[in-house]
């Protein structure tokens, strides 16, 4: 077991393809590790600690960053297929031939591409917060939503506070619930990675667009992905709107979906220690799931 933590875990590096990924990895070395892809803009630090050292507890958590991002090196390719290959040659850069695969927001596409693309690579997946190919926008259909470039496109003092916006809803609650996640977010004050460059975030919007005008019957390709999966949502996500879990879970056949009340894009974040419990029964249960089911966090 290992006795480092989010906050005190070294960065590592493991250079492979050409391309020197920078990686966290931690927690108890029994059965598969969990291997985490990020968010939007997100880097190595991005990550709620609370979530990651309560998954830690029992398994091995792999944080990274994709080539481009931050601290590692190489392009960010423009769409999330050259991303999920990317994110191959990392695990398998690991000697890692079999992992359990978490994907939050556009790490969620990212995650879905890498089981297409190599089904033996992963045993179980986790779909937070995310979306299927050609997915509901509003207004901005198949692109980002308008709450999400009008997020971004603000200015926050602190800047930290975009996540309160981004991750949160505008409840009493739910605020209250962000600002516990900002300390434990800033609780790492020592050899923290590197910001991304002005690189990153035009090359993700750029393969958000091309994954939401996909060619083909729409989620038609959710029904080759058959391993077990856990998909997680607010019920007010408006970063990726909350149908889109529910497109996931209607067209996978061994899904099962988790719907957090009063919670935007984080609601897992809000949510915690009950994410950090079904997630934990859900990688040790059986790999059947007999039925795609709903249920909800205690408000």
């Amino acid at each position: 077991m290992s006795t480092y933590t989010a906050t005190t875990v070294p960065t590592q590096f493991v250079e492979t393809n050409g391309i020197r990924f920078a990686y966290r990895r931690w927690g108890k070395r029994s059965g598969l590790p969990l291997v985490f892809n990020q968010h939007f803009t997100g880097n190595l630090d991005n990550w709620d600690p609370a979530v990651l050292d309560g998954l830690a507890k029992e398994r091995e958590v792999i944080i990274f960053n994709n080539a481009g991002v931050a601290s590692s090196t190489g392009e960010v390719p423009t769409t999330f297929a050259g991303m999920a290959k990317n994110a191959e040659a990392f695990i398998d850069g690991l000697g890692l031939t079999k992992v359990d695969l978490l994907g939050f927001s556009i790490g969620g596409m990212i995650a879905q591409e890498i089981t297409l693309d190599r089904p033996e690579l992963v045993h179980k997946l986790i779909l937070v917060g995310t979306a299927p190919r050609n997915h509901d926008a509003g207004s901005g259909q198949g692109h980002i939503t308008p709450e999400t470039a009008a997020t971004f496109g603000a200015s926050y003092d602190p800047p930290e506070n975009l996540w309160l916006k981004v991750f949160f809803t505008e409840s009493d609650k739910s605020q209250a619930a962000g600002r516990e996640f900002l300390k434990r977010y800033l609780s790492r004050t020592e050899n923290r990675d590197t910001p991304i460059n002005d690189k990153v975030a035009p090359a993700q919007i750029a393969a958000v667009g091309q994954w939401g005008t996909h060619p083909g019957e729409r989620f038609a390709y959710l029904k080759s992905i058959k391993q077990p999966t856990l998909v997680m949502s607010g019920n007010h996500d408006v970063i990726v709107y909350t149908v889109n879990s529910v497109y996931l879970v209607e067209n996978m056949p061994n899904a099962k979906l988790i719907l957090y009340p009063d919670a935007n894009h984080g609601a897992w974040y809000a949510y915690h220690e009950d994410f950090v419990f079904e997630t934990n029964r859900f990688l040790n249960e059986s790999d059947r799931i007999a039925t795609v089911t709903t249920s909800a966090a205690a408000d």
